[in-house]
């Protein structure tokens, strides 16, 4: 099994910055990847950020290309996401998730371990 606790998120002007924390603990081998995935109101849970645990390799959904950084910390256990640029769109609650697969993975599905979820509000 694999704990992910979430922390950071809040309320942010447009424009500003954030940060998210997601501390796992549990089976290593069970996170090999993990990700950052975002809902908003009335919509579906979509893909934002994933990092492979071996070797640090990123992907990010193209709306947050240039402007979220996920990043890993092995001593502490923890993803981040920074998120700069904020946009109203960007308003949602943040889920971290994990998974054992060797390859990033950007589907719901294919994500076994989640977060609480945080949530994230940009105004304009």
């Amino acid at each position: 099994q694999v704990q992910l606790v979430e922390s950071g998120g809040g309320l942010v002007q447009a424009g500003g910055s954030l940060r998210l924390s997601c501390a796992a603990s549990g089976r290593t081998s069970s996170r090999y990847t993990m990700g950052w995935f975002r809902q908003a109101p009335g919509k579906e849970r979509e893909f934002v950020t994933g990092i492979k645990w071996t070797d640090g390799r990123t992907t990010y959904a193209d709306s947050v290309k240039g402007r979220f950084t996920i990043s890993r910390d092995g001593a502490k256990n923890t993803i981040y996401l920074q998120m700069n640029s904020l946009k109203p769109d960007d308003t949602a609650v943040y889920y971290c998730a994990a998974d054992s697969r060797l390859t990033i993975v950007t589907t719901e599905q294919d994500y076994r371990y989640w977060g609480q979820g945080n949530q994230v509000t940009v105004s304009s």
